[in-house]
């Protein structure tokens, strides 16, 4: 049940920590203190409500924390204030707003841009240093490193808890959007472990998705956002098969996609593009390639030439070498495996891809289909040794084996 709490819960019982005591390590030392006297003492007879007994409990290891720091006076007006325990306790009700708080307040402009999103993962998405570092493809000394230094300007700039008003929005949203994206990422294409898939972390980001819409109903890159979410998780039920082996988009039961979702997705996406005027941003379009997935029918009814042209404007608005990448793969669909491999092999020397196993793996795919095995079998293998999570390491090995064994 402890696991699960924190799993579940842990976001939302340290931004109500950190709105209580305004330090980011006290509220995640309290937490962990909290934990470990769940370990002792739920036992047999666990409470009603986990999360708000690590909550009570956690303000009071963070009170005494400081007390021995001489900050006691001080912090117990705030995290002993029963009204603020009240409204958690017993009305949830604005427990949503409290996570995005914390995002806000995460993606102050005071802080550097490449810490905002970091520090949000960490504390609210629930991340580890070392996972945040493989989503962002830095070394892990290097996002420890922007992680304290953001909690520290916090600290120094007595930057407020709060959402700002709506003027200071814009200035955040960007940031606020690519935490909650990361977020959806990270659940739906975990950087490492034994599932590829980590649920909560999906459903966590769509919620902050629908939250933000409602704030900002305006803005068409954050339909466009909670478009994008909406589309690829009505697919998240697929993604696995009952042994937890990965299974392509090609080869998902269609049937069991979540098609009223896909619905709202579509929906909103077209409503975004609308008010974009003509110009999307990397949401709405990334939102709009998953439409054409989510909207294909059998039998490779898929329309890649469309999505081809997609990649190409998204490339010309989000210039990454992962967005090169993805265009490479829909240029193989629309023109064949030749026509992409040079697109491919113009990505070798790029840094950020020489971390992952997507490019060894797209190149395998694409020397396998025109026949070439022996270079395909060895890029499999490459892109094995390099892949994050067990199934994906599972799926390459059986490629390659397969191509070892004359089935490719």
């Amino acid at each position: 049940m402890l696991e699960a709490a924190l799993r579940e819960e842990r976001g939302l019982v340290l931004a109500s920590l950190i709105k209580s005591c305004g330090d980011f390590d006290l509220a995640e030392d309290a937490l962990q203190e909290a934990a470990v006297e769940a370990l002792r003492h739920w036992g047999e007879r666990p409470p009603d409500r986990p999360a708000a007994w690590l909550l009570t409990t956690a303000r009071r290891k963070a009170i005494d924390r400081a007390r021995r720091e001489v900050r006691g006076s001080e912090l117990s007006a705030a995290a002993g204030d029963p009204a603020v325990e009240e409204t958690y306790l017993e009305d949830p009700g604005p427990v949503a707003d409290e996570r995005l708080r914390l995002i806000f307040t995460c993606c102050h402009p005071a802080i550097a841009p490449d810490a905002r999103v970091a520090l949000t993962l960490r504390t609210l998405g629930g991340l580890t240093t070392p996972e945040i570092a493989r989503a962002f493809l830095v070394p892990e000394a290097t996002m420890a490193q922007r992680i304290v230094r953001a909690k520290r300007k916090i600290a120094a700039a007595h930057i407020p808890y709060r959402v700002p008003p709506a003027e200071q929005l814009p200035e955040r949203l960007a940031s606020v959007l690519a935490v909650i994206y990361l977020i959806f990422n990270e659940g739906y294409s975990a950087s490492a472990g034994d599932s590829v898939v980590r649920h909560e972390l999906c459903n966590e980001a769509v919620r902050l998705g629908e939250v933000l819409a409602a704030l900002v109903p305006d803005e068409p890159e954050v339909r466009g956002l909670l478009a994008l979410l909406l589309l690829h998780d009505a697919r998240r039920a697929t993604r696995l098969d009952r042994r937890g082996d990965l299974v392509l988009l090609p080869d998902q039961d269609r049937s069991q996609w979540d098609h009223k979702q896909i619905a709202r997705g579509v929906a909103l996406v077209e409503d975004s593009l609308v008010a974009s005027g003509g110009r999307p941003g990397p949401y709405a379009l990334q939102a709009a390639i998953a439409a054409l997935h989510a909207e294909s029918g059998e039998g490779g009814a898929t329309d890649w030439r469309q999505i081809a042209l997609l990649y190409g404007e998204l490339l010309r608005v989000l210039p990454t070498p992962i967005v090169a990448l993805n265009r490479a793969v829909a240029v193989s669909m629309a023109d064949g495996p030749a026509a992409a491999l040079g697109l491919v092999e113009a990505l070798a020397g790029d840094e950020v891809l020489a971390r992952t196993y997507l490019l060894p793996a797209t190149r395998a795919d694409l020397l396998r289909r025109l026949g070439r095995t022996a270079e395909a079998a060895e890029a499999y293998q490459r892109a094995f040794e390099l892949a994050p999570t067990a199934p994906e390491r599972a799926f390459l090995e059986r490629r390659r084996d397969a191509l070892l064994r004359g089935e490719g």
